[in-house]
């Protein structure tokens, strides 16, 4: 089976979303097993590294007030409010110096899922000189699956490793690896 560092290849970027204390057991909006993506996630990180491949890290980044929340109306708990424990990368998570932090969901009248929704890393990227993305974090079916989506609406061919995924729930899951090769993305196993 090959390696992460024998599957980049110049152009390439590693994308990890919302890998965050909430989304983590014992977080406020967690995600079974969601922890056990870090191990996973930990070896393409290292291997980005090593082939300097350029590493972004998204972020959940709420305001108190946000729209997502289910006080507001929004479909979710209170969750990643801004400078909490529980907005905080997963402590495990290797974040090198040189990974550039994305951040969403600031908005005071919309949720932001995707990493690309207003948020200039696709502009970025391009300007980079970025042609693929590989994409890995929580929730599959939910911020990875949107993130996905839009990369591929974007131009850019997009991998997904499986297995540095979590879904919310194992349908939604299913539903989104679907939708995600509907749209052209190539599900690594």
């Amino acid at each position: 089976m090959a390696q992460p560092q024998d599957l980049f290849r110049p152009g390439d970027a590693l994308l990890v979303v919302d890998v965050q204390n909430d989304f983590c057991p014992g977080g406020a909006l967690p995600i079974d097993q969601g922890n056990e993506v870090v191990a996973v996630l930990n070896i393409w990180i290292a291997a980005a590294q090593q082939q300097q491949v350029p590493i972004f890290l998204t972020r959940d980044w709420h305001p108190a007030g946000h729209p997502s929340f289910t006080v507001n109306g929004g479909p979710w708990p209170v969750h990643c409010l801004q400078d909490t424990s529980g907005a905080a990368l997963h402590d495990e998570l290797l974040t090198p110096a040189v990974a550039e932090v994305v951040t969403k969901g600031t908005r005071f009248d919309q949720d932001q899922l995707s990493a690309f929704d207003q948020t200039g890393l696709a502009d970025k990227l391009r300007r980079d000189g970025i042609r693929r993305l590989w994409v890995g974090g929580l929730a599959l079916d939910v911020c990875v699956l949107a993130t996905v989506l839009d990369g591929c609406r974007e131009g850019f061919e997009v991998q997904v490793p499986v297995k540095s995924c979590r879904p919310v729930t194992a349908e939604g899951g299913r539903a989104a690896l679907e939708k995600m090769r509907q749209a052209g993305a190539v599900l690594v196993e």
